[in-house]
């Protein structure tokens, strides 16, 4: 009989410590999940951290080179009207030696 007890507790304590282990593999499991869900949910905002900076870049970008576009607009205007400014120049110049060469009160 006293074999009987303790095959009987030896069975006990192996289903025990089946039961242990099962209980232990799923607490596992559930934190690796966990951990998991955690990790995925700090890549989404990464994720959407570094779509909103390029967003930003890419806005910061398209100002610059509207704002290029404009000085280049400005820069060529610019120089359109110093060309205008030059052919005025140079037809007023024109204009006095016509009008020193007609006028008979100069001195030639």
């Amino acid at each position: 009989m006293p074999f009987l007890v303790s095959s009987g507790l030896i069975i006990a304590i192996i289903i025990v410590v089946a039961v242990g282990v099962v209980v232990a593999a799923v607490a596992a499991r559930r934190r690796r999940a966990e951990q998991f869900d955690q990790r995925r949910t700090v890549a989404a905002a990464h994720r959407d951290e570094a779509a909103a900076s390029s967003r930003s870049a890419e806005q910061a970008k398209l100002a610059a080179q509207e704002q290029a576009a404009r000085a280049e607009r400005e820069r060529l205007g610019a120089e359109e009207q110093a060309e205008r400014a030059e052919q005025e120049r140079a037809a007023a110049e024109h204009h006095q030696t016509q009008a020193r060469e007609i006028d008979p009160d100069t001195d030639k």
